[in-house]
């Protein structure tokens, strides 16, 4: 791997056939001076050779899932940066939070260990803002050395170890652009791995806060208390309708279906056909 002088921020990346995706990601950090190191897992579209020829590190290594492809990455690859950002191929900073990030990292006081930053999920070319998803609050932002994901299949986060926590004032956008087909293929694997945790009873809260620590409650107290099926309903009932997810017009009632009720009922009838068997 190439040597790079040392720079305020380093953004990590996994990829698995994103040349669709990567380009848009990394030049939406041109404000922003930093390193980016891709964690490829086999990517057959020339994507490891894309991001050579963007200016990126590369690695390869083979994937379980992304919790534990992250921190492979942090114990194996050499980070000197202050800062170790966490983004996914299909994400990209606004220019607002570029701007933001390019004033603020080399003057945040010592006491502050981690940033949360706004997602903004787009569906077929709409911003999602009603039904829950807007503001989503995820720590993606940590002093190097002081973060790691949690060791689990499905829904892991970011947990710091030490430093408080500072708010950004801007977002940045989750748009997968691959289309419904590899929607529904992607999450039929996150379903497995739901599944999975759910049968390893990974549900701990412990060094999850603010909003993240919140959602896992209330997954853990109330969704995961419901009855099989009936749950992933009422679930969708709850977005859609009680949380104005019909406001954003046919992108909208897609996204809330499928991913309130489709996929949630799709976790539930796995974990159901896994006791049948078992």
């Amino acid at each position: 791997m190439k040597t790079t002088p040392p720079c305020v921020l380093t953004v990590v990346v996994l990829t698995l056939n994103e040349t669709c995706h990567l380009p848009r990601l990394i030049r939406s950090f041109e404000k922003l001076p930093c390193r980016f190191i891709v964690v490829d897992s086999g990517s057959t579209d020339g994507t490891p050779e894309l991001a050579l020829s963007m200016g990126a590190d590369v690695v390869s290594h083979p994937f379980e899932n992304h919790a534990a492809q992250f921190n492979w990455a942090l114990d194996h690859v050499t980070i000197d940066s202050t800062w170790t950002m966490r983004m996914d191929a299909d994400e990209y900073l606004t220019p607002e939070l570029a701007t933001e990030l390019a004033q603020i990292l080399s003057s945040t006081p010592p006491n502050i260990g981690g940033f949360e930053i706004r997602r903004r999920i787009f569906f077929w070319g709409r911003w999602i803002r009603h039904g829950g998803y807007y503001p989503t609050w995820l720590l993606r932002i940590w002093r190097t050395g002081t973060g790691r994901l949690e060791d689990r299949f499905m829904d892991e986060h970011v947990v710091l170890t030490d430093g408080g926590i500072c708010f950004l004032k801007n977002d940045f956008v989750d748009e997968n652009l691959k289309g419904l087909g590899f929607w529904t293929v992607k999450h039929n694997g996150y379903a497995d791995r739901e599944v999975s945790d759910l049968l390893g009873s990974q549900t701990a809260v412990s060094g999850l806060s603010g909003q993240e620590a919140w959602r896992r409650r209330m997954k853990l107290l109330v969704y995961n208390q419901l009855p099989l099926f009936l749950r992933a309903f009422l679930f969708w009932l709850y977005r859609y309708w009680i949380r104005l997810g019909f406001l954003d017009g046919y992108p909208g009632l897609v996204f809330s279906f499928l991913q309130c009720f489709w996929y949630r009922f799709l976790i539930d009838a796995k974990l159901f056909e896994h006791r049948l068997l078992h």
